[in-house]
């Protein structure tokens, strides 16, 4: 009896995500398989959590409920900050990612879709086994590309030309750092041995949280706010990290700023002056 139920239970687990998995294959199968998929469901993704913080970024001056969230409320996002860096959104996307897309979907052959969904748990542990690696891939990345004054210049300091991070400036990059952040959220499930899903979950959340980080708010239910103990860095932090470049290299976690002394706490926010006010 103990050991049926057991097993029941174990089973009832794993099956979580098979429902919704079930229903993917079943209704979007080519679609999924298609090599494309990935480059589609991360650029689209992205577009649309820009298109979210563009709209709020337009409103925020006029409406003191979206403003009082702003990290530098008295400093407006307007147009001419927006059209620049959307030109080079998509300048790179035509130049890098269009043409990188199309090489995948000739060259990459179509992704097998296995019967069986992750279960609940190797799903959650995979997408933090990602996030774990690529956090250390991009600190020394970003550290190497601050400390080393030629890399700075060539390829990290156009990312730098606004010290007030908006959404936009997520890809406002270089076309080699575009590539190694596409390549390593690429490679990093593969590396782990991911279920697809989990892999497309990764990539999803990995724009989401690339986006959070420059939006430029500091609204409660921020992934920093959730992160208990100071674990996450945010959007408080890499603003800090705009103005001062020698600070909060990481892009999910503290502990590796916290390791290589280069945590630095965002000295008051906006948020609570604004609430002090």
């Amino acid at each position: 009896m103990s050991y049926v139920d057991n097993v029941t239970g174990d089973y009832s687990q794993d099956l979580v995500l098979q429902p919704i998995w079930d229903y993917l294959r079943q209704n979007y199968h080519d679609l999924l398989r298609s090599p494309l998929f990935p480059v589609v469901l991360s650029v689209t993704t992205y577009f649309l959590l820009v298109a979210l913080y563009t709209v709020l970024d337009l409103l925020a001056p006029t409406w003191p409920c979206i403003n009082r969230y702003r990290l530098h409320p008295d400093r407006p996002i307007t147009w001419p900050n927006i059209w620049p860096t959307l030109g080079v959104t998509i300048y790179n996307h035509l130049l890098y990612i269009f043409p990188a897309a199309v090489a995948q979907w000739l060259w990459r052959p179509p992704t097998p879709l296995p019967p069986e969904a992750p279960t609940l748990f190797s799903f959650f542990l995979g997408i933090l086994g990602c996030m774990v690696v690529f956090d250390f891939q991009y600190y020394l990345w970003h550290l190497l590309h601050h400390r080393v004054a030629w890399l700075y210049r060539t390829f990290h300091a156009i990312h730098h030309q606004y010290n007030q991070p908006f959404s936009l400036v997520t890809q406002y990059l270089s076309g080699w750092e575009l590539f190694s952040v596409g390549f390593w959220a690429t490679v990093d499930p593969i590396l782990l041995q991911c279920h697809c899903l989990t892999a497309w979950s990764f990539m999803v959340f990995n724009v989401y949280v690339s986006t959070e980080d420059h939006c430029g708010y500091d609204f409660p239910w921020a992934t920093h706010n959730l992160v208990p103990f100071g674990l996450w860095g945010g959007a408080p932090k890499h603003d800090t990290h705009h103005q001062r470049p020698g600070t909060n290299f990481a892009p999910f976690f503290s502990h590796w700023d916290w390791l290589g002394g280069t945590h630095t706490v965002p000295t008051a926010s906006k948020l609570t002056r604004q609430k002090e006010a």
